[in-house]
């Protein structure tokens, strides 16, 4: 089935030309121009992933994410300023799926998109009316990921990661000890030719350990090998 984008922005041009790139995709779009008005709608006509702006008059994204996750467990993206950290962190740890900063690539926002969708259908019921197979939830000495639920656990505490991060620190931990270039990582985690600058790597890597160290300040698992790359250690 086609899948069914939200997008609310206040911003007029944004709300027109992503919904046009989506359309040329294959995706049924919606948009709404304010939070507000955004609300029912999502609640009552749930599309299959909505896009939000952050920064909204009337209602903002964040508060829009608060009131609709009382009602509702659709995927959610944020759009966010390039600064925002705190309003990133919040929306994240309030239920949102990703963000992406402002300005941004619409090649990266599709991709971002598939990558959620793939990751909610795998946790759907299949087209025959059975159950598919679970993704294999991996352990690696104190961490532990689950790709379905798209949940990752330090010694038992929850880290919330998003998309990209989790893709590229799965990438890591499923082979400890082996070390993974930025090339590597990239494509693992921006898939459909999506070119990123090396430096994204990095700073999504520095994301990961920050949030690792919000629960345990001694975490060191992802350890540095300068001109090589990255490598996960379980030890």
């Amino acid at each position: 089935m086609t899948a069914t984008i939200a997008l609310v922005d206040d911003d007029r041009n944004i709300l027109t030309s992503v919904s046009i790139a989506l359309q040329t995709e294959g995706f049924l779009t919606r948009v709404y121009s304010d939070g507000e008005s955004a609300l029912k709608a999502l609640i009552e006509n749930p599309p299959d992933l909505a896009v939000l702006d952050i920064k909204m008059p009337k209602m903002d994204g964040l508060e829009l994410l608060r009131r609709l996750r009382e009602k509702s467990a659709i995927p959610v993206i944020f759009l966010t300023s390039k600064d925002d950290e705190l309003d990133e962190a919040l929306g994240l740890a309030m239920g949102a799926d990703d963000y992406i900063a402002k300005p941004f690539s619409q090649r990266l926002l599709i991709a971002r998109i598939r990558a959620i969708l793939r990751r909610t259908e795998a946790a759907q019921p299949s087209a025959d009316g059975g159950v598919q197979e679970p993704a294999e939830i991996l352990e690696r000495g104190r961490l532990t990921m689950d790709p379905a639920r798209h949940r990752v656990t330090w010694g038992g505490t929850n880290v919330t990661l998003t998309v990209t991060e989790f893709l590229i620190l799965e990438t890591l931990a499923q082979r400890p000890g082996i070390v993974k270039t930025r090339n590597q990582l990239m494509d693992a985690a921006y898939q459909d030719d999506i070119y990123v600058d090396d430096r994204t790597i990095d700073s999504h890597i520095k994301r990961v350990r920050r949030k690792f160290r919000q629960v345990d300040p001694e975490f060191d698992a992802i350890e540095t090998l300068y001109g090589a790359g990255y490598r996960f250690s379980d030890e």
